[in-house]
C-alpha cells in the first residue's frame, strides 16, 4: 500500500525553500519530512516543466489488435489448432491489421484463449505420437 500523495502546498513550500535557502536538498528533505528523492523529483519537474503540479496521466498508444478481439476469438473457435503465425496472416488478410507474433500472443493470452504453440514437428524437435 502506498502512502497518500503529498499536498500541493507542501510541494510548493519545498520548492520555494530549494530556490531561496542555502541548505542542501538533503537538509531540506529532513526539514520538511519528505525523502530526498521526493525533493529531487519535485525540483526536476519544476526545472523541466516550470510547474510544481504533476502532469495528468496519459495512456499509451492503443493496442494494435484492439479491434480484432472478436475476430481472433471466432478464428480460434473455428480452428483451435491455428498457430500464432497463421492468426497473424489471417488477421492481416481480413482486417488489414499487421501484428507481430508477440502482439498476437499477448492478445490471445489476454483473451484467455488456448493456443497450440506449433504444428510443426521440426520446430520443437519432437515427433508427435498419437
Amino acid at each position: 500500500m502506498g502512502m497518500a500523495p503529498y499536498s500541493q502546498d507542501l510541494c510548493d513550500r519545498v520548492l520555494a525553500a530549494v530556490k531561496t535557502d542555502k541548505k542542501s536538498q538533503a537538509e531540506l528533505a529532513e526539514t520538511f519530512g519528505v525523502s530526498l528523492s521526493t525533493v529531487e523529483k519535485w525540483w526536476h519537474r519544476w526545472r523541466t516543466t516550470g510547474q510544481s503540479t504533476p502532469q495528468p496521466y496519459q495512456a499509451g498508444p492503443p493496442r494494435t489488435l484492439a479491434e480484432c478481439d472478436d475476430l481472433i476469438r471466432e478464428m480460434l473457435a473455428a480452428q483451435p489448432d491455428l498457430t500464432l503465425d497463421e492468426l497473424c496472416t489471417r488477421v492481416a488478410e481480413q482486417r488489414g491489421v499487421v501484428a507481430s507474433r508477440s502482439m498476437m500472443c499477448r492478445t490471445v493470452q489476454r483473451l484467455n484463449l488456448p493456443l497450440k504453440k506449433s504444428r510443426s514437428t521440426i520446430a520443437n524437435g519432437r515427433i508427435r505420437h498419437g
